[in-house]
């Protein structure tokens, strides 16, 4: 890589993320830390807001922006892949907004880079999901974003149907079921439930807000708790 695409890169990391370590950086650019040391502190000289030290982290200072982005054939084939990937496994709107986007990254680059992207040989079969259960995850998914509680009718391993009034935090896909992540008011605990169990759905007008023990960061760190 050369020195000015690394330099770019570095900017790149580092805006993606909160707090970007030098350990981290040499790992993905394939560089000693020395050198990313030295690579920030040149950044820093010549003008980029990037706050932060050695052995602590970095952070890009606000107001920043890089020029337009150009992608590589090896970026573009890679969001080709993700989208054809995703599509299938989506619900029908994400979907086809994950498309539209595609279609506007591939519209500004490069007739060649354009073609090798698309005539990549990966290909992901649309019949993935259900039609229900992709409806049951765009209800569910719309939920989390506007924050509305949820009732369900759920039957759990065995069979048992219950009523659960839950809060809905995350949608995860485990490779061949859907499952929601929320706190589950009825158990007063997070629990994980499967779309394809859920027989009834229903989105309340209750608003809810974050509440410490109940969020999706508490769940993440409760994640080993006992399944439903």
């Amino acid at each position: 890589m050369r020195r000015a695409d690394r330099l770019f890169h570095i900017v790149q990391l580092i805006r993606g993320r909160r707090l970007t370590t030098a350990a981290f950086l040499a790992v993905r650019l394939e560089v000693s830390e020395r050198t990313v040391y030295r690579d920030v502190a040149d950044l820093q000289h010549q003008g980029v807001p990037i706050e932060g030290e050695a052995g602590v982290g970095y952070r890009l200072g606000a107001g920043f922006e890089l020029p337009p982005l150009m992608f590589s054939a090896g970026e573009a084939r890679a969001l080709v892949a993700a989208t054809r990937l995703a599509q299938a496994w989506l619900d029908p709107e994400l979907a086809r907004e994950a498309e539209q986007a595609l279609c506007k990254i591939l519209s500004i680059l490069p007739r060649q880079t354009r073609a090798a992207a698309e005539s990549l040989a990966l290909f992901a079969p649309t019949f993935s999901v259900e039609p229900a259960i992709q409806h049951t995850l765009q209800t569910l998914r719309e939920a989390v974003q506007l924050r509305r509680t949820v009732t369900i009718t759920y039957r759990d391993v065995a069979g048992q149907s219950s009523q659960r009034s839950v809060r809905p935090l995350g949608c995860f896909f485990w490779g061949k079921v859907w499952t929601l992540a929320a706190w589950c008011e009825t158990r007063k605990a997070f629990r994980s439930f499967r779309l394809d169990r859920m027989d009834a759905l229903q989105v309340q007008d209750a608003v809810f807000r974050d509440e410490a023990g109940k969020t999706l960061a508490d769940f993440l760190r409760q994640a080993g708790a006992a399944p439903v």
